[in-house]
């Protein structure tokens, strides 16, 4: 009975494992990607590393945006975007 129990702890901990670790992130990255197929030409991005510009093309797995008033254009993956919408500072 002994091992019986210790299966079903187990069985627990892993559960919980699942519901509190994997499931949320599998969300995220669910939710991160539909954002990133739903780009269109005009959006305000902020990149993973911090730039902040306006989407002036997109090419399958790339993007060029525009960075401020001086119109540089740079060109990142898709998955570099972390967010899509004006920056906290400029609110």
């Amino acid at each position: 009975m002994d091992a019986f129990s210790a299966m079903i702890m187990f069985a627990v901990v892993i559960g919980a494992m699942y519901l509190f670790m994997i499931r949320p992130e599998q969300k995220r990255k669910k939710k991160a990607a539909e954002m990133r197929n739903n780009l269109t030409v005009g959006d305000e991005i902020t990149t993973i590393g911090g730039m902040v510009g306006k989407i002036v093309q997109i090419k399958d797995e790339f993007i060029t945006f525009e960075t401020g008033e001086d119109r540089v254009r740079v060109k990142i993956a898709k998955w570099g975007i972390g967010t899509i919408g004006k920056s906290k500072e400029e609110q």
